[in-house]
Parts: structure tokens; sequence; C-alpha cells
């Protein structure tokens, strides 16, 4: 159940720079004219950094573009991977700072059904127990239980302290196996491990919003961000680079 959630203070398209104040109502998302205020800034081809890190094709592909576009406005951001099913958190300077096994939702597609936010729990269908795929910009607030990121609020989605209140599910040995074929149990939301949300997600959302790019399962990556081949970009204006 959703309760309540944070936001900006100040100007939209300053958003996700500025402190986070309490506001009432609920909102819908927040537009931050990302075209406006990314050609305010140079462009000068950065890569992510992955550190020892070795993603998927897709997750390089989107971290290369964030950092290369500037998407994330400088900002704090994440990426879920949802077919690897793992979780990179970076610094705004697509700097790796963490990376953890997550659980997501039971059902495979990208897509959430209208609604579905306002309905009760247990009318909710098994295959429409989806993790949207797409651009967030995310927050942190409380769910009926506790505090959580809301990343997409609307759909009741939200990035918390994995849940072990029913053992059936056995969602801690979940997050501990090294397949990624079990990690599909929640109703939609990014269940992290305790220590890693303590330590890594909590602490990046205590005072600004981040932005979370959830990657698909069946659409291609550049469909769902508009997202261009960031390598081949720097390759094309630098031969020297391989």
């Amino acid at each position: 159940m959703r309760i309540s959630r944070v936001v900006l203070a100040g100007v939209a398209a300053l958003a996700i720079a500025i402190p986070l104040a309490v506001r009432s109502g609920l909102p819908g998302p927040l537009d931050i004219q990302k075209d406006a205020l990314r050609e305010a800034v140079p462009v000068a081809g950065l890569v992510a950094d992955f550190g020892a890190r070795v993603p998927s094709s897709d997750a390089r592909y989107v971290a290369d573009w964030i950092a290369d576009s500037r998407d994330n406005m400088a900002a704090d951001f994440i990426i879920v991977d949802k077919k690897m099913a793992t979780v990179y958190v970076f610094d705004g300077q697509a700097r790796l700072r963490g990376a953890s096994p997550v659980l997501l939702g039971a059902a495979l597609g990208d897509d959430t059904v209208p609604g579905i936010g306002d309905r009760p729990q247990n009318q909710i269908l098994p295959e429409e127990r989806t993790t949207p795929a797409g651009r967030f910009l995310a927050e942190r607030g409380r769910n009926a239980h506790t505090d959580v990121v809301w990343v997409d609020y609307d759909a009741a989605v939200s990035m918390h302290r994995v849940i072990t209140t029913n053992p059936i599910e056995r969602r801690l040995e979940r997050l501990a196996s090294t397949t990624v074929d079990d990690n599909r149990i929640s109703l939609g939301c990014i269940n992290v491990p305790v220590a890693f949300y303590e330590s890594t997600i909590r602490p990046m959302f205590a005072t600004r919003r981040a932005v979370v790019y959830v990657l698909p399962d069946t659409k291609s990556v550049q469909l769902v961000f508009d997202a261009y081949d960031a390598a081949a970009r720097r390759r094309s204006t630098n031969p020297a680079i391989p």
C-alpha cells in the first residue's frame, strides 16, 4: 500500500540538483526538461566505469549512453538489469558505487496495467506482476510498513529491503542463488538485500532524487530509452579509439 512520498522543491528543470522537501498530494511525474539541460553541458565522450564488474551488453550500452549524453544530468543513477536480476548504482559521473542481485516482478513484461497501483494486492493477476521498464525519477518515501524508494509511484512499484514475511517464497535463498531463473517472485517491486539497501540505496536518496533506469525484458533498450550507441559515436569522432 502506498502512503506518502517526498519530492524536490524548486524549479522543475533543476529537480534532481537540489534537496528534497515534503509536499502534499499525489501529483504526476515531474518534467525535468532533459533536452534543455543537456544542451547546456558540453559532451566529452565519457564512458561508464563498472570497475571490476562485467555487465551485460544492454547494461553497458545504456550506462555508456547515460555517461555520454548526460541523460542523468549529473545526478546519481541506478540501472536495474532485469534479465540479469542485478542492480548497478552509480554516482553522477557514471562511476560504479555498488552492485547487487535483486528480486523482481514474477511476470515477464515491460509495461504496467493502468490503475494497478490502486488495486488490492490480492486482485493483481499473476501475468500482471511485472516490473516496468523505463526511465524513472525516483524518490524516497514510505509504504504501509517502512521507508522505500518509489520508482513508479502511480504503479506502486518501489525498491525496498527484501521482504521475508512469507517463508514459502524463500526470498533470501533466491537472492543468494547463482542463477537468475528464481529471482522473479514479487508483485513488481524491486527487492534488494537489507545490507545493500542500508549501505548504498538508502543514503543515495537521503536528501536528493536519483534516476532509475529499468532495462526491458522483451523490448530493445534503444526503443525504451531512445538510447544511441555511445561507443560507435566516440569511434566516429576519434578513429584512434578501438
